[in-house]
């Protein structure tokens, strides 16, 4: 449940990054928004994904060497990445990001060049927008994803949306429902009283969201379905189903975090802060901890909760004494100032004077 409900989640980082995206370009003009983006998205993403790669490899081939006993591996090792294979690993979020990025720059330019005066926004789009995330949100938002999702080939439906991890060109299915969610977040910031709106009834689609995800797992079962689904009616209801518990989903956490996690909170902003670097740095250190509990016959709800309390105290502690006040926290977030040293300047010019 916990793996189906993430994957689900996806779009609502999604529908978010659109969110924030027109944000930024509305307060920065597009070469700031390039600039901005340049720093806080492309540089990461080609600063991070050697380290990244080379800790995974590390830890796979460490795990597999402790799984034959300690000895080598043998055969020949795998060829070089093309573009076909590139494995951008869970990195693809920042990559796909870019995507969607320059799409939405041209996309916007063609639309006020054509919509000089904002007319069509104003009395089509805007409208249909309010309409397609007011009560019957879930249903209408999830039509295109559970179409795309249904005539996807070869498509495993256990895992929902095909990720974009392997290979530069993003696969078409991720593109769409991903591209629709980023793009819903764009057009929602022209009207932010949506999200107010979803604050207002978040309470009413927990159940409808729940029961979905619940189906869609007893449809395929608990465990990892590795083949491609039929193009039947049973999988186009399980395609429908999924994408409708996308979307509730949406809706419920953004509406309980507008109606509930409004108010400033040091601590959140501090978890929101440090977020950016636990999505980069966990896959490597999650992996390592697999490894070092294997070997041990302990149930999966010790090894579970175990490896989640550790990976975390460590991306935490590492934020906070290597990240967040150095040069890479400035990178991701942008420069923070220790809390001590506003103090020991007032002090020092407090001397002077």
């Amino acid at each position: 449940f916990a793996f189906e409900l993430a994957m689900m989640l996806i779009a609502l980082f999604f529908v978010l990054a659109g969110f924030f995206a027109r944000l930024l370009l509305e307060r920065r003009g597009t070469w700031g928004f390039i600039k901005n983006r340049a720093a806080r998205i492309a540089m990461p993403l080609a600063m991070s994904w050697p380290i990244v790669i080379t800790g995974i490899v590390a830890v796979a081939i460490w795990a597999a060497v402790q799984a034959n006993g300690g000895q080598p591996l043998e055969g020949e090792p795998p060829p070089p990445p093309t573009a076909e294979t590139f494995p951008l690993t869970h990195l693809w979020f920042l990559y796909v990001l870019l995507f969607f990025y320059a799409g939405a720059l041209v996309m916007r330019g063609l639309v006020r060049s054509i919509d000089r005066n904002e007319t069509l926004r104003l009395r089509v789009v805007d409208p249909f927008v309010r309409f397609i995330t007011g009560p019957i949100a879930p249903i209408a938002l999830a039509i295109p994803m559970a179409a795309t999702l249904f005539l996807t080939p070869n498509w495993y439906a256990w895992f929902g949306v095909p990720t974009p991890d392997t290979g530069l060109i993003p696969n078409t299915a991720a593109l769409i429902c991903y591209g629709f969610a980023f793009g819903l977040g764009w057009l929602i910031h022209r009207q932010p009283a949506i999200f107010e709106g979803w604050g207002e009834w978040w309470l009413a689609y927990v159940g409808p969201a729940t029961g979905a995800t619940i189906t869609c797992l007893m449809m395929l079962g608990l465990t990892p379905l590795l083949e491609p689904a039929a193009q039947d009616a049973r999988m186009a209801a399980y395609a429908a189903l999924y994408a409708f518990a996308c979307w509730a989903w949406t809706i419920v956490i953004i509406g309980f975090a507008v109606r509930h996690l409004a108010a400033e909170s040091p601590a959140r902003r501090y978890l929101a802060d440090a977020s950016y670097w636990i999505y980069i740095v966990h896959i490597p250190i999650v992996m390592a901890l697999h490894a070092l509990v294997a070997p041990y016959a302990w149930p999966w709800f010790v090894k579970y909760p175990l490896v989640l309390a550790v990976a975390f105290a460590i991306m935490l502690v590492s934020y906070q004494f290597i990240v967040r006040y150095s040069w890479v926290g400035a990178i991701l977030n942008g420069k923070r100032v220790k809390p001590a040293k506003p103090a020991r300047d007032a002090q020092v010019l407090a001397a002077a004077e």
